[in-house]
C-alpha cells in the first residue's frame, strides 16, 4: 500500500479565530485509538467545544468530539474523552508558563492528516472583547469592499 503524503483537513474551528486573538500556533500529534483514527478518516470531528490544558507537565485536550466508528465493536472509543497531546518538553514548559498568565488559553484551531498521521493545530490565544470582534468584522468588510472596487475598475478598463 502506498504511503500517504500531503495534508487533508478533517475539521476546523472557525469560531476560535472570531472569539480569540491568536498569539502563537503549535502543531502537535495526538494519542488516539484505532477506531478514532478510522472515524477521522471518514472526515468526522468537531473542535468547537474543545479546549486544551497542561496538567502534570503533559498537554491534554478535552471535549473534542470524534464520533464512534460505525463499524466498531466493543473496542469503540467514547466520543468526548480527554486525549493526550504530543509536544516537545520545552514547548509544554513554554505553554505552561504562558497559560498561567491571566487571559491566556489554549484553543484547537484545526485537525488534519499530515503524511498519514493525525495532527492538531493548537493556538495560544487571548479572548477578544466585543469591540475587538466588531473592529475585526469591520476590517474584513472594508478589505472585501476595496477588492470589489478594484475588480470593478479593472473590468471597466477592458
Amino acid at each position: 500500500m502506498a504511503k500517504e503524503t500531503g495534508q487533508k483537513l478533517i475539521a476546523q474551528n472557525k469560531k476560535a479565530r472570531h472569539e480569540y486573538t491568536i498569539l502563537d500556533t503549535y502543531e502537535c500529534g495526538m494519542v488516539l485509538t484505532g477506531t478514532e483514527v478510522k472515524s477521522l478518516r471518514e472526515g468526522r470531528a468537531n473542535l468547537v467545544d474543545g479546549y486544551a490544558y497542561i496538567q502534570g507537565h503533559e498537554a491534554w485536550i478535552d471535549n473534542v468530539f470524534i464520533p464512534e466508528y460505525t463499524q466498531g465493536t466493543w473496542t469503540n472509543h467514547s466520543a468526548r474523552r480527554k486525549r493526550k497531546l504530543l509536544l516537545h518538553r520545552l514547548e509544554i514548559r513554554k505553554l505552561e508558563a504562558k497559560t498561567k498568565e491571566t487571559g491566556h488559553t489554549l484553543v484547537p484551531l484545526s485537525l488534519y492528516f499530515k503524511d498519514g498521521k493525525v495532527k492538531l493545530e493548537l493556538a495560544l490565544a487571548v479572548g477578544k472583547k466585543l469591540y475587538d470582534k466588531r473592529q475585526t468584522l469591520r476590517e474584513q468588510q472594508d478589505t472585501r469592499e476595496t477588492a470589489r472596487a478594484v475588480a470593478a475598475a479593472r473590468r471597466r478598463q477592458r
